[in-house]
């Protein structure tokens, strides 16, 4: 991965064909055991993941399929020598991918669950493999961590807004806790001396190099081990991080060694996860398999052609959205760490807009770019905008804490809004892989001509350099663009252009409402900064991948509509999609301050940290 380019991939989401279960007795039915809990035991719950036998038949369907998908993956090769300080993620996909078929595994689960750590620490947010069957539980640690800075030193703690956070879970999960009397609510606040007889920072990294994911650079990974602040769902939430939150249950605890608050003794605590169920309801194991690992509806791909209601369709939004996590549970963000400033207008939904106690400071909190409504998102940018011109602030910040990205298109609306339109195109050059089947795809889309599905690889979702859309005849990934990486060929198509200015719905200035100094950083040259990460240890500017990702029901859409669906090269029944490319390379370190107990989980109070040190 070069610190050159930013990319994007794709989502497998692992959905069986309903096999015929036998129905054991309640007795001897582990997933009857749980059945209707909210709360269980996660060796309970790991239990019922294992009473499904190894079955060849599936590993060699989820094998093939996941084969075939990567040779949509436009940064394959370029894992065969991840450069520093990437190297965490070098991995010859082909030849894992040969020795998980060639493994003998005892379960259906310790197959999926090879194949979920492997596509995790490509470390990739974009490219993962979710096997709904053995995602239906998340494991809580009532302990969740976080790094603060206390007189100059770094240290990890328990986080003090513990009590608060975890109790909004509810008794069903706190009354577990009583019924074997350990105290958890004790333990808020403490300072961590060990984990797993390990020092506590280098546990962290063992969590980001194998559980986290989601980012290249390994700095922007151990943030993701902490928990903190958000926006789920419309409203202020916190996650709990995944040290004490993540979609796995093989641990049953962890063993710490801290020391609680007013006190200055080290003791030993073992403290018990609990799995918190997020699935689809079941009865027994039968159910279960059902329910939340059988292939439905949703599952694959359609030919929209066939659909009786089909008409040309509009043009596609691409996505570029971290899918990891989506499932498990938010918990709202304790009131007293929500912001006292009024909200201002436009904070309905995924923008959260404040004007600091200041009077001078203004703040859009982007929490996501997959908003409830796709042109109200739009609406809102100009809404807070406004708002803030009106109020007359100086200088404005733009925290995309925990920002899971979305839509590319409105990235780039807020991109150019800010800006101005005098930037002009406001996204990145992009490309896609040039392997045999998408080559065949783009020339069915054009012998489609007049008649086209307008689906992800129609030409007329894209355009040229020069900002002029493709026509419908335009066959873009012939002749393929030479490219070389690690000793291999690989082409790619010509590069081209998103068509996002068509998808606005709102006007977009030509001039900036604001002073660019305070706003983007690649192309303008403003500041920016990362809250968090651990003593010492460089956060790189492009630790993210990014630019598109498509589900496997789209790739399989897509193929389907257009005939090939028999091709041999086709994934069958049960994707990185696009390149984008920087503007230039960028080596300017970030600006990183840590957390300290005021501003950790504390947005308003972050924020007012932030303007003190970035505006002075």
């Amino acid at each position: 991965m070069s610190s050159k380019l930013h990319r994007l991939a794709a989502l497998l989401v692992a959905a069986y064909p309903l096999l015929s279960l036998a129905a054991p007795s309640a007795a001897a039915d582990p997933c009857a055991k749980i059945a209707g809990l909210t709360f269980v035991p996660p060796a309970d719950a790991l239990a019922c993941y294992k009473s499904f036998p190894f079955n060849e038949t599936l590993r060699q369907n989820v094998l093939t399929n996941m084969a075939r998908v990567f040779d949509f993956y436009t940064f394959e090769d370029f894992y065969l020598n991840s450069p520093p300080p990437f190297q965490e993620s070098t991995n010859n996909i082909r030849a894992t991918l040969a020795k998980i078929s060639a493994t003998k595994y005892e379960t259906d689960y310790d197959f999926n669950k090879a194949l979920y750590d492997f596509t995790t620490q490509l470390n990739d947010g974009h490219t993962r493999y979710f096997p709904a069957c053995y995602n239906a539980f998340q494991n809580i640690l009532p302990a969740p961590v976080v790094s603060l800075e206390e007189n100059g030193v770094q240290n990890l703690f328990v986080a003090p807004d513990s009590v608060e956070f975890i109790s909004q879970l509810g008794t069903e999960y706190t009354d577990f806790f009583d019924s074997i009397n350990f105290d958890w609510k004790r333990l808020a606040g403490a300072k961590i001396v060990q984990i797993e007889g390990q020092d506590p920072y280098d546990y962290v990294d063992l969590i980001a190099r194998t559980v986290s994911g989601n980012y290249l650079d390994h700095g922007v990974r151990v943030n993701s081990v902490f928990t903190s602040y958000r926006i789920s769902g419309g409203v202020f939430s916190q996650r709990i991080g995944d040290l004490a939150g993540p979609l796995d249950v093989t641990r049953t605890s962890l063993n710490f060694k801290l020391i609680t608050v007013n006190s200055t003794k080290v003791e030993t605590v073992q403290i018990p996860y609990l799995a918190d169920f997020i699935g689809v309801a079941f009865t027994d194991k039968a159910s279960f398999w059902e329910n939340n690992c059988a292939a439905n509806d949703a599952t694959n791909g359609v030919d929209i052609r066939a659909q009786s209601s089909f008409a040309r369709s509009v043009r596609k939004q691409p996505k570029a959205e971290i899918i990891d996590g989506l499932q498990s549970r938010a918990i709202g963000l304790p009131g007293p760490f929500q912001p006292t400033a009024p909200p201002l207008n436009g904070s309905d939904d995924a923008i959260k807009s404040f004007i600091l106690p200041d009077g001078k400071t203004g703040v859009m909190f982007v929490g996501t770019f997959s908003p409830n409504d796709f042109d109200q998102f739009q609406v809102d940018t100009i809404a807070a905008t406004n708002a803030l011109k009106a109020a007359g602030v100086k200088q404005v910040i733009i925290d995309l804490t925990d920002n899971g990205g979305g839509f590319v298109c409105l990235g780039q609306f807020l991109h150019q809004f800010l800006a101005g339109s005098q930037i002009g195109y406001p996204g990145f050059q992009s490309t896609q892989r040039a392997n045999p089947l998408a080559q065949k795809i783009v020339a069915a889309h054009v012998a489609l001509g007049d008649n086209d599905i307008g689906t992800f690889y129609s030409p007329s979702n894209w355009a040229f350099l020069n900002d002029t859309l493709m026509p419908d005849n335009f066959n873009y990934n012939n002749p393929a663009a030479p490219f070389f990486v690690n000793g291999r060929s690989d082409p790619t198509s010509q590069r081209f252009e998103d068509t996002c200015t068509e998808s606005f719905t709102q006007p977009v200035p030509k001039t900036p409402p604001f002073d660019l100094n305070t706003l983007m950083n690649e192309r303008h040259h403003t500041k920016i900064a990362i809250f968090g990460g651990k003593p010492g240890e460089n956060v790189e500017f492009k630790g993210m991948a990014g630019n598109q990702v498509l589900e496997w029901a789209d790739l399989d859409t897509e193929i389907k509509s257009v005939g090939l669906q028999d091709d041999p090269l086709a994934p069958p029944d049960l994707h990185n999609w696009r390149t984008a490319w920087s503007f230039f390379d960028e080596n300017r370190p970030i600006v990183r301050f840590p957390y300290t107990k005021d501003t950790y989980n504390n947005p308003q109070n972050l924020w007012t940290f932030a303007a003190s040190k970035l505006f002075g």
